[in-house]
């Protein structure tokens, strides 16, 4: 998820490889076979035909299946650049500083840095967003959702066929203070279009009852957050649903495979609320395993700020990601001035 603007501004944009900023964003005409546009980012260059995306840069070439491209892709903007990396496999990714992006080929992957073949530039995220927002808006098929579970979306296979900017426009839900209070973000009913999921049609939809004393109507409230997270329309999407100063609740809903490996820059709860999920767990810097993780109904763990991860979940379930949305933590991670776990007995 993206800082808010006030968190974004807090602190100096932070550089601590000293890339000067890349401002060349080209977009080619589509071409006659497939009928896709192609993207021109920095030295990076983005085509994609009816299976593939295809990336290349100095010295470097790299494919991904269009489906898995598409589905990082969709995150990535959605989530403004999320904390710290995203990486849409082992060697393609981007970076976030939080006013400003890297993108890089090879940069977490040791046997590209042990060769001294990672490619790295960096970018102004407003700029870069406008460039992939664009690129996923002409690369989503009609009838293709790349934030929807695979059983719940079209194919993104083939030549060019319509859009889908409803689905890729999405309004992620970032609340001020907490879902349902006055003036923020509404519970989710039939009626705004969110019904309840397949999977969770045993969820109880009934609403807690809030009596409150006169004058502090905007001040006092609940919800029945199963009942909100049923309704969910996307997966592996986190949400801001509750505020607390830097006190982030961000429960969500997960099916399939998260479409990235996330690579924290700061630590990370999880609590699992519903089902399983399990987790494979790399080094963030070389991409080599570290753990796997298997997380049921109740259980908590803590993601350190010096790996990746990525989840696997059969069946739908209920995830609260618990963040710490501080923009001062991953310059004193990087400084060794906080730790990159959350205790140490």
């Amino acid at each position: 998820m993206a800082m808010s603007e006030s968190a974004a501004t807090a602190v100096e944009i932070s550089n601590p490889r000293g890339l000067a900023i890349t401002s060349n964003f080209d977009v080619r005409p589509a071409d006659n076979v497939d009928g896709y546009k192609s993207f021109v980012v920095g030295e990076f260059t983005f085509r994609r035909d009816s299976y593939f995306c295809h990336i290349t840069w100095p010295g470097g070439r790299h494919q991904l299946a269009i489906d898995v491209f598409l589905r990082a892709l969709m995150r990535d903007v959605a989530w403004g650049f999320f904390y710290g990396t995203v990486n849409f496999d082992t060697v393609f990714g981007t970076t976030n500083y939080y006013g400003e992006v890297e993108v890089f080929a090879g940069a977490t992957n040791d046997a590209y840095t042990s060769a001294g073949r990672d490619f790295i530039q960096r970018f102004k995220s407003d700029e870069l967003m406008k460039s992939f927002r664009e690129m996923i808006s002409d690369w989503t098929n009609e009838g293709y959702d790349p934030f929807a579970a695979p059983m719940e979306t079209g194919a993104p296979w083939g030549a060019k066929n319509g859009e889908n900017d409803t689905a890729v426009t999405r309004q992620r839900v970032t609340a001020k203070r907490m879902v349902s209070l006055p003036g923020d973000t509404p519970i989710r009913s039939d009626e705004d279009g969110f019904t309840v999921n397949r999977m969770f049609q045993d969820v109880p939809q009934d609403e807690p009852e809030v009596h409150v004393e006169p004058g502090f109507e905007h001040e006092v409230s609940a919800f029945n957050l199963y009942a909100y997270l049923s309704r969910s329309d996307v997966t592996w999407n986190p949400s801001v649903c509750s505020v607390v100063k830097d006190s982030l609740f961000c429960p969500t809903t997960e099916e399939f495979i998260l479409p990235v490996e996330h690579g924290n820059d700061r630590c990370e709860w999880f609590i699992q609320l519903s089902d399983e999920i399990i987790w494979d767990v790399k080094d963030g810097s070389t991409g080599k395993p570290r753990a796997v993780v298997t997380m049921r109904s109740g259980d908590v763990s803590c993601m350190p700020a010096d790996i990746r991860h990525q989840g696997y979940s059969n069946k739908r379930s209920m995830l609260l990601v618990w963040e710490n949305g501080s923009p001062k933590i991953p310059d004193l991670i990087r400084a060794g001035k906080a730790p990159v776990v959350p205790v140490s007995w």
